[in-house]
């Protein structure tokens, strides 16, 4: 096989995807850290997902167009750091091959060459030994083979080898992997995705493993979670989901996608255009569907259409009586939003009582997506945003959320819930985006964050012996102890972090905790650390019993 096309290309993205899919459950028990948020294999699934979905809806035989697919889909779906770098590879893979017809092996290793480039430039700060390692080693032996080899088969298999055995090589650059005894959890992900390349390639099929839930379905089921609990119902000012296709025909009306996404504005929110010269891709938030589609029929003819009433899926998904009526008054616009993310509603309340404008439900155990960011700050209607992940591992979806929208936006870095409630204390309404970013950033500079969780297995890490189900002091992203006994473990780490110059500890404890049991440990503190203030807060965050803020 000298060349594949675009129809060949998304038949192996469809294979990558799957078999990636397949083995996610087995990405997630790679992550180094036995705390509760196993969540690489399933940030990579759902990024890859979105990927494929879009890539089936855009397949064309020019491998340029195809994609192009790939790398939207991508963009929108990617959860998490691993997802935004899978994101990123195939972004520069599609942007290197946007003029091809079809590729050739020199061009397709190429190709794998300019996504690694893409993806090295989006990550500030780049770890050796993590996924960027083996998408460079597979993707610097891919140009050195074709440069003899022009069967693409082969040159995948090389592909696929060399990334493995660059996978089996990671624990030599991180030492933290060869302390815990495994690979990378990012790149066994993305080996999986290439072994899906190769089979497809092929022809071959790919060993199955029982699964009781779709892709489709885990997609939805995560959209609905991270997505719908923001708001109520009536709240909902543009009530029907509309999305279809329009294959273009260019003897109709000239088609600019632009134009075409201007005028569809003034039908609703939530607007996303995707188009090529054969497809243009809609959906919308709109109250007269019938009204969007008769503007996009002006263009070709209509396919794939799908409209939903988001008020009664809203009402069915957070239990609330659903009422037929419909708000006529346009949502107001605000100048400002602070768009923020946390698990718990007792963590929501406190970041909104501070002045969050939207708090998105997601961290440890589901990262929200790039679209999450995009579909919630739409909901909102600012003028400026400033998004908080609260999480290391969803800084770069936001970042990426922040390109796409369309307004100005920035994000501050935080990692922690302790972090971006110091900085939302010193959000200025009356500053601009930047001036936020910096006066946020050095808000929470000074923060310290503790955090006491439950270990999922046996395992050691700097030193610290862990067994399954004990609780792991964490102080600052370090483990410092482990612990059976919750309250031992919590006070320890109450002593770790506070010293002498500490004035203010904020506690905030989780939904397995009893209020006798956080009041306990507060007195603690007060006696062991007069000069402190002391806040405490019932959070109700699952899985982090205890979460701690010193200032």
């Amino acid at each position: 096989m000298k060349s594949i096309n675009g129809i060949q290309f998304a038949d192996m993205i469809k294979m990558g995807a799957h078999h990636l899919f397949q083995n996610a459950d087995y990405v997630d028990a790679l992550n180094v850290f036995p705390v509760p948020d196993g969540d690489t294999g399933t940030n990579m699934n759902l990024s890859m997902t979105s990927g494929a979905k879009e890539t089936a809806a855009h397949t064309v035989e020019h491998i340029g167009k195809t994609a192009q697919a790939l790398s939207k889909g991508l963009l929108m779906g990617a959860r998490g750091n691993s997802g935004v770098i899978l994101s990123q590879l195939f972004r520069g893979f599609g942007k290197s091959v946007e003029q091809q017809g079809t590729l050739d092996a020199k061009q397709f290793a190429q190709a794998l060459n300019y996504g690694v480039e893409t993806a090295y430039k989006a990550v500030m700060k780049p770890v050796e030994g993590t996924i960027l390692t083996v998408a460079k080693d597979s993707a610097k032996k891919a140009v050195e083979v074709s440069e003899k080899e022009e069967d693409i088969r082969l040159l995948m298999e090389a592909v696929v080898k060399e990334a493995k055995q660059s996978l089996n090589r990671t624990p030599d650059l991180l030492p933290v992997l060869k302390e815990v005894g495994v690979v990378d959890s990012g790149g066994q992900g993305l080996v999986f995705v290439y072994e899906g390349f190769l089979a497809s390639l092929k022809g071959e099929a790919l060993p199955e493993k029982t699964v009781n839930t779709s892709m489709d379905d885990l997609v939805n089921a995560e959209h609905h979670k991270n997505v719908q609990g923001f708001m109520d119902t009536a709240d909902i000012e543009f009530g029907f989901c509309t999305e279809f296709m329009v294959r273009l025909d260019h003897g109709k009306k000239a088609f600019d996608e632009t134009d075409f996404r201007n005028v569809l504005s003034a039908y609703g929110d939530s607007l996303l255009v995707i188009s090529d010269e054969e497809m243009a891709k809609v959906h919308i938030h709109s109250e007269t569907p019938g009204e969007v589609l008769t503007y996009g029929q002006q263009f070709g003819e209509l396919i794939k259409i799908k409209i939903e009433n988001m008020r009664q899926q809203h009402t069915e998904i957070v239990g609330e009586g659903y009422s037929k009526e419909v708000p006529t008054k346009k949502a107001e616009v605000h100048p400002y939003a602070v768009v923020t993310v946390a698990m718990g509603s007792g963590v929501s309340e406190l970041l909104k009582s501070l002045g969050a404008s939207v708090v998105i439900e997601g961290g440890q155990t589901m990262n929200p997506s790039t679209e999450d960011f995009v579909k919630a700050i739409e909901a909102v209607g600012a003028e400026r945003v400033l998004i908080l992940p609260n999480n290391k591992n969803i800084i770069m979806a936001a970042e990426q959320a922040a390109e796409v929208l369309g307004i100005e936006a920035a994000v501050v870095p935080t990692k922690t819930i302790p972090q971006g409630m110091s900085a939302i204390l010193a959000f200025n309404g009356q500053a601009s985006v930047e001036e936020n970013k910096k006066y946020m950033t050095e808000a929470f500079a000074h923060v310290k964050t503790g955090q006491i969780t439950f270990a999922v297995r046996d395992t050691s890490i700097d030193g610290v012996e862990i067994k399954k189900d004990d609780f792991m002091a964490i102080a600052e992203g370090k483990i410092i102890l482990s612990n059976s006994s919750r309250e031992e473990a919590v006070t320890k780490l109450a002593q770790e972090l506070i010293d002498e110059d500490a004035e203010i500890v904020t506690i905030i404890y989780g939904e397995d905790v009893t209020e006798e049991e956080a009041t306990k440990l507060a007195a603690f503190i007060e006696e062991q650390f007069e000069d402190a203030e002391i806040e405490l807060y019932n959070g109700k965050q699952p899985l982090y019993p205890y979460i701690l803020s010193v200032e």
